[in-house]
């Protein structure tokens, strides 16, 4: 009989029916290649084999018996269909019960001999086995009970019983994988051959078997993600950049006279950047620092000596407001100099030259101006790389919040020589040191660990519910002294996991949420104040006019879903008031407290948890006690795993690299194997199929 090849599309497969195909595809299982990497989350024990006599409660037994009675009730108080049977041994008899599940009466027929696994309880001191697995016929190749049961990711109408009996046979009657991982590889960290493999976390005899193979899986995802990003970094290297000269007496003239004295490491940062920009192989690189810790200021210098130097420089923001806020900062502290600072966004383009006002002007002109050379720094959104922008001589590029900017994206950018521009992303969030290693491992990294000189901490506090009213009293007072507030309610999205709400209901319910605490604050407890809302639904214009509105202080209280901008900057709002804080990650909690304490007023950030348990206090409690970003970003990737910085699309990972991502040794060892993979056979021509894999590996994942 030929063997099934892994690309084999299921419909394909005889006894595959095409409900099991619709079902099959909600778990994004389309190709036999895909129902094998289809893995399971855990597994139940029913390996002992137990008389019914030796049952006792609370016992979790596979036992063999014939079924001697078997029928159907209904319990009217329940509204649910109850199916009991009479299971008998040689040693004695038990019952056993099943809810709305009346199929099974016609499929266990009095006579029938199975095997049923479950757990035994107890009701009125009678044992009974609890909606027992069953298995006719269960020989030395059981499935569903004798043995280590896989528990699988289930989709409605699909359960672990019904991919355990598609998963079984397919497995039998595959073709063999082809081993991609150097046999060496295999050898140092004791991995199991990858057939081995697909049994062992399948269909294991015992625990261990199925760690083992899910240790490999894991590490040859990590190693797979290594070996691309070195690849990545080693192609970037032979491309050429502008040399970007910058001349120790002019960038010492440009930091004196910034009005404040730069940090340690915000000199340190500097210094690596203008480093990279001076190399003839394009920066990577990525700056890293806290909410208000001064990244804007680091790459302005760098962005004002690429102009100096006669080269152009794109500051791209993700939203207008930031843009328009990162044009202002360019023209606050770097005004004077006589090249050309652009802003182009949407329905607005303006320009400024040296010491002249800044004016506005059509974008065709500013497009024009800007071919011409003659705009050295133009700020804007995405709108920056539109085809229909074209930068005469591109040296640099800055990205505030995007980690990643493609080779291909900037390609397109490459001037008449091909010369690719430097490239540099800027981030307030803190990503964990696993995380850098592997997903971000590609680029190279500035950390900006110190606030500014003169800043004040932020006072934070989780407030009970008792004290609530309180809290109120202090926000009226502080906003009384012309302060401003942020309140932030929860953003309820599909992807946060309610499963008993469709999403039309969530949705409704996120608006809710915000739109019941504006009129709650703007009516009940600050109706002499003005509170505005803010939430995903509302439109882009709405949206900015809201925030312009907010940073210009004619709104006191601003109640906002998550949707609240990035690095938005409002120095006198000193009150960031978060409802149902336990709903948040310790990291987005940091990013929104952020938000206040950026001018000359003590700020106070204030903590409401729905849950009163001791582990959401203990959780939020780090907040107060942790020194800095990245050692929460630490306690977050352990509490709520990496989809808390890279979103729910985790850039495109398997679930089983993803859930590796906090394992420090794991990351180290696949690390050094694909680095020594490379040394050993750097174009990878000793390693055909792993060649094959790697290639195949960066189109799947889409982390640009």
């Amino acid at each position: 009989m030929s063997k099934i090849p892994l690309e084999t599309p299921l419909r394909e497969l005889h006894g595959v029916g095409p409900r099991f195909v619709s079902k099959l595809s909600k778990l994004g299982i389309h190709t036999v290649r895909d129902l094998l990497w289809h893995f399971p989350s855990r597994y139940e024990d029913w390996s002992k084999v137990a008389k019914i006599s030796e049952l006792k409660a609370g016992d979790a037994f596979t036992v063999r018996a014939r079924v001697a009675e078997i029928g159907v009730k209904r319990a009217w108080k329940r509204r649910m269909l109850i199916v009991e049977a009479l299971l008998e041994d040689d040693s004695g008899s038990i019952q056993a019960t099943w809810f709305n599940q009346p199929y099974i009466k016609n499929v266990l027929k009095p006579g029938t001999i199975a095997s049923f696994a479950g757990k035994v309880a107890l009701r009125k001191n009678k044992l009974y086995l609890s909606s027992p697995t069953y298995e006719l016929n269960a020989g030395d190749s059981s499935k569903h009970t004798g043995r280590l049961v896989p528990i699988y990711p289930e989709t409605k109408g699909l359960t672990s019983k019904g991919l355990r009996f598609l998963t079984q046979p397919i497995l039998e009657s595959v073709e063999p994988v082809k081993e991609f991982l150097p046999e060496k590889v295999l050898e140092e960290h004791n991995l199991p051959e990858v057939n081995e493999a697909l049994h062992m976390v399948h269909f294991p005899d015992k625990l261990s078997e199925a760690q083992d193979a899910r240790r490999r899986f894991a590490f040859e995802d990590l190693f797979l993600l290594h070996l691309n990003n070195i690849i990545l970094r080693l192609a970037l290297f032979k491309k050429s950049s502008p040399k970007i000269d910058a001349p120790a007496h002019r960038v010492k003239e440009i930091v004196s006279g910034l009005p404040f004295e730069l940090t340690a490491s915000q000199k340190e940062t500097l210094d690596e950047i203008l480093d990279d920009m001076a190399e003839s192989h394009p920066m990577n690189r990525l700056l890293q620092g806290d909410v208000g810790s001064g990244k804007t200021i680091i790459a302005g210098i760098a962005a004002l000596i690429a102009a100096e130097q006669e080269f152009q420089v794109a500051l791209m923001a993700p939203t207008e407001i930031l843009a328009r806020q990162h044009y202002k900062t360019v023209l606050k502290f770097f005004g004077e100099t006589n090249k050309g600072v652009g802003l182009l966004i949407s329905k607005e383009a303006r320009v400024h030259y040296g010491n002249s006002l800044e004016e506005a002007v059509a974008k065709p002109a500013l497009i024009k101006e800007l071919s011409a050379n003659r705009i050295k720094i133009l700020v804007g959104t995405h709108a920056l790389i539109q085809k229909s922008v074209k930068f005469d001589n591109l040296g640099l590029i800055i990205i505030d919040e995007q980690h990643r900017f493609g080779v291909a994206q900037r390609g397109a950018l490459a001037d008449k020589k091909g010369k690719l521009p430097h490239f540099l992303s800027m981030s307030a969030t803190p990503i964990p040191r696993t995380l850098m290693m592997t997903v971000f491992g590609d680029l190279d990294v500035s950390l900006i660990k110190e606030l500014p000189k003169g800043r004040k901490p932020i006072i934070t506090k989780i407030i009970a519910p008792e004290n609530r009213n309180k809290a109120y009293g202090f926000i009226k007072g502080q906003v009384q002294r012309g302060r401003q507030a942020f309140v932030i309610c929860p953003r309820i999205d599909p992807s946060e996991g309610d499963s008993l709400l469709t999403a039309e209901e969530t949705k409704k319910l996120e608006m809710k949420s915000v739109k019941e605490e504006h009129e709650k604050l703007s009516k009940r407890f600050f109706p002499d104040f003005k509170v505005a809302m803010l939430h995903g639904k509302m439109a882009s214009k709405e949206k900015e006019e809201t925030m312009k509105e907010f940073a210009a202080g004619r709104i006191d209280i601003l109640v906002s879903t998550s949707v609240i901008e990035v690095g938005i900057d409002v120095p006198n709002a000193t009150i960031m008031m978060i409802e149902s804080a336990d709903r948040f990650g310790l990291a987005q909690l940091y990013q929104f407290r952020g938000r206040v304490g950026r001018g000359e007023h003590q700020s106070f950030c204030f903590l409401f948890a729905e849950s009163g348990s001791g582990t959401s206090y203990k959780r939020l409690n780090s907040l107060l006690t942790a020194k800095n970003g990245f050692e929460l970003a630490e306690k977050d990737l352990a509490i709520r795993g990496p989809g808390e910085f890279l979103g729910e699309e985790q850039a495109g990972m398997p679930d089983i690299a993803m859930k590796s991502l906090n394992n420090l040794e794991l990351v180290k060892d696949t690390r050094k194997a694909a680095e020594e993979t490379l040394k050993a056979s750097p174009s990878l021509r000793d390693f055909p199929e792993l060649k094959k894999r790697i290639n195949a590996f960066s189109k799947e994942i889409h982390l640009e």
